[in-house]
């Protein structure tokens, strides 16, 4: 049997990324209204409240098939083709001709994409699949953060673990720079929401980023935590900046912090030697 040239695995990844893509849309969208209710259900357990109305809890992520958001109708096969099904449809439900949400094509452009470049990095190879997992989890993160300001340990814990397990192989980083960059990534951000609160009474950030940070310092080891932050902070700040410059955020509105970590975490994971490698050369380090 003879064996595929890189670029078939390349078109590939790409495909298989689109198909993860419309899956992850469905992470985004039910996984946080299932958490909430979840919650509301559990808090009046414990304060042992009486039970609301019965009420079904909202779509769960695997068993429910896609619907319209507004007309409730199922979707076909066709209409869940990813990325093409929204160009066919023109970005409008088929049966109540309500606009679709173009956060649908673009997380599954921007899985395939991702997915693609993954594979174009690591080859056909066991790092490759993780590579995959993880840029998956950081896209599903990122949108969930994005939309409701929650980053639910359900993917951050998966994550962390995932990257600690692997170091034990090792895949990325040893274990020792595994549960260094874990503990690091965590307690540094952790100490900026305290001395940020201790200093202004405001919380400026939530555990969840704590988590994401672990995360990506249990994959990279310590050593990459501070481009990470350095280049979140680069991006937060000028993305936020823009947006509040053009009025399409109040400035006395929380901007979720996560999507910036995800996005310069996958970065650095990506090209994070490169990076560090061109900045000592510019700046006469090396």
């Amino acid at each position: 049997m003879p064996e595929l040239p890189l670029w078939a695995w390349i078109a590939t990844a790409a495909v298989l990324g689109l198909l993860v893509g419309s899956f992850l849309n469905v992470v985004i969208l039910r996984l946080p209204e299932r958490m909430t209710a979840m919650w509301r259900q559990e808090a009046r357990d414990v304060l042992e409240l009486e039970a609301e109305d019965a009420t079904p809890l909202p779509p769960g992520i695997v068993r429910e098939p896609s619907h319209c958001p507004h007309c409730k109708h199922r979707l076909s096969a066709l209409d869940n083709i990813p990325l093409f099904g929204w160009l066919f449809l023109g970005g409008r439900c088929r049966y109540c001709r309500a606009a679709i949400s173009i956060q649908y094509p673009l997380v599954e452009l921007l899985s395939g994409v991702l997915s693609a470049l993954v594979v174009w990095k690591f080859g056909p190879t066991w790092p490759a699949l993780a590579g995959l997992a993880f840029t998956w989890m950081l896209i599903a993160l990122a949108g969930i953060d994005f939309r409701t300001q929650y980053l639910p340990d359900q993917i951050n814990y998966p994550l962390l673990w995932l990257g600690l397990l692997l170091s034990v192989l090792p895949m990325f980083v040893n274990p020792v720079a595994a549960i260094v960059g874990a503990a690091v990534g965590y307690l540094s951000l952790w100490s900026v929401y305290w001395l940020f609160k201790l200093a202004t009474g405001k919380e400026g950030m939530g555990y969840g980023d704590f988590k994401l940070l672990a995360a990506l310092g249990a994959w990279m080891g310590p050593g990459k935590l501070l481009p990470i932050v350095l280049l979140s902070s680069l991006v937060g700040a000028l993305i936020g900046g823009a947006l509040i410059a053009l009025r399409k955020h109040q400035r006395e509105l929380p901007m979720p912090f996560g999507p910036f970590i995800a996005m310069a975490g996958w970065i650095c994971f990506m090209a994070g030697d490169w990076l560090l490698d061109t900045y000592a050369r510019l700046t006469g380090l090396r």
